[in-house]
């Protein structure tokens, strides 16, 4: 069986916040030099993962004033947060389990490590996202059955795939928190020494609680920054604070006294606080509305013609308007 110490997932994936916030900004960056460069930021993908930035416009030089403007690295995660409470939505309509659901997730989070959705629109990106992780997870959809069920072309989310894949390194084993979880509230069943229906019951609850926390702390930076286990003590320690069934930074400590870890109660409160916090500044799902100015900024980026385009049907609009008041 897998097991994360030995893991990809902790060897390559878990960052510093200041390594986050240098690998975004290093994407950001190469996605406006390329807008500079070529007047565009869409790259071109072949199916077998190559991929190049689109040819350069023959008056990319010489129209600096009419260059799209790229987005900033905040507008880039407000739409990255967009799409992952996408992902959430897509695979709750088609049912699919929450591990699912959380290795898409991390594959949408990992893959926008090393690009800006400047380079690659994250509409697609997290469609292929979620039928790679069902295939990692081998509980396979189609990629016709997927796109089909979200109206959207499947042959963007084949196009995709190998580059998504590669991005990844090939790293397709991700660890989430739900496991953890279900471990967890079984140990604790013994530490509280549950032997009567009523407490079963309760822990039931608490256990049902800190999934709906641990869906919380996957559309965080936390599944990047902290391990599962780690995940999945902060999920649980937030639904104990509703449920209050038991003393849990005793329980704490009689994780570490048993796992002899090297960790200190307080190294560890530390972590769980950090990601209550991460949980507690999460804002609600940005709308399509909060977010229409910053996907227009994107698609002017990703393809300058569409924007020219946008503005001649608006301009072809006025004057119809016009006329219609001229003639009345």
């Amino acid at each position: 069986m897998a097991d994360f110490t030995t893991s990809t997932h902790r060897a390559k994936w878990i960052f510093t916040p200041q390594e986050l916030k240098d690998k975004y900004k290093a994407a950001n960056q190469r996605a406006k030099q390329a807008l500079e460069k070529y007047g565009a930021t869409r790259m071109e993908v072949d199916i077998d993962g190559s991929f190049s930035y689109a040819e350069p416009q023959s008056d990319a030089k010489d129209s600096a004033e009419k260059r799209p403007k790229p987005l900033k690295v905040e507008e880039e995660q407000l739409l990255r947060a967009f799409y992952e409470f996408k992902i959430q939505d897509v695979c709750d309509a088609f049912k699919f389990p929450r591990k699912i659901q959380a290795t898409a997730l991390i594959y949408f989070k990992r893959f926008y490590l090393q690009w800006s959705v400047m380079e690659h629109h994250p509409k697609n990106i997290m469609l292929t996202c979620i039928y790679a992780a069902c295939k990692a997870e081998e509980n396979h959809v189609s990629a016709e059955e997927l796109g089909k069920g979200i109206e959207q072309d499947h042959h963007v989310i084949l196009n995709n795939e190998m580059l998504v894949l590669q991005s990844l390194g090939f790293d397709l084993i991700v660890y989430a928190p739900y496991r953890a979880l279900e471990g967890f509230v079984s140990d604790m069943e013994e530490f509280r020494g549950a032997n009567d229906d009523d407490q079963y019951e309760m822990l039931k609850r608490m256990l049902e609680a800190a999934r709906m926390e641990a869906d919380k702390i996957m559309r965080t930076e936390a599944p990047l920054l902290f391990p599962p286990g780690q995940l999945a003590l902060a999920a649980l320690r937030r639904a104990n604070v509703v449920h209050g069934i038991l003393d849990f930074e005793r329980y704490l400590r009689s994780i570490l006294s048993r796992q002899q870890s090297t960790q200190t109660i307080s190294e560890l409160t530390v972590s769980l606080n950090t990601i209550d916090s991460l949980i507690c500044k999460l804002e609600a799902p940005p709308t399509s509305k909060d977010v229409k100015h910053i996907d227009r900024k994107l698609k002017s980026c990703l393809d300058p013609g569409s924007h020219d385009k946008s503005k001649k049907r608006k301009h072809r609009s006025k004057e119809s308007s016009t006329e219609v008041q001229d003639l009345s």
